[in-house]
């Protein structure tokens, strides 16, 4: 029997090699997800939150099982609550470090501290 190429038998139907698993078989990677893990965090502002969450009450259709939508009390991605950040910030004891903060304290090296920010008070 001889081989025909694609132009001489156009009718038939040819299997190509990324071709091979499109009959059911499962493939691919799948995400291992627990109880209770976050699947989806959004950071915005407080007037554009009930957008946010207009959009991931949409998107929870997506996946299978249930899912609940959280509106955080804490500031951004960090992991501090909401006034606590604000009057670390006005304190100036929460320095920017990308997504997230960090929080100043009274002990550790000098020579990490910028001059402004070397001592705090005691009671801080």
């Amino acid at each position: 029997m001889k081989k025909k190429g694609v132009d001489e038998f156009p009718f038939c139907v040819h299997l190509v090699n990324w071709n091979e698993g499109c009959f059911g078989k499962p493939q691919g990677t799948c995400a291992r997800v627990d109880i209770g893990q976050v699947l989806l965090s959004v950071r915005c502002k407080d007037s554009n939150s009930h957008h946010a969450q207009e959009a991931l009450r949409r998107a929870k259709f997506k996946f299978p099982g249930r899912q609940k939508i959280i509106v955080s009390r804490k500031w951004g991605f960090t992991k501090y609550n909401r006034a606590d950040y604000l009057r670390w910030k006005s304190e100036n004891r929460i320095v920017p470090d990308g997504v997230n903060a960090k929080l100043l304290g009274c002990h550790g090296p000098l020579a990490n501290r910028q001059p402004g920010r070397a001592f705090l008070n005691a009671s801080a």
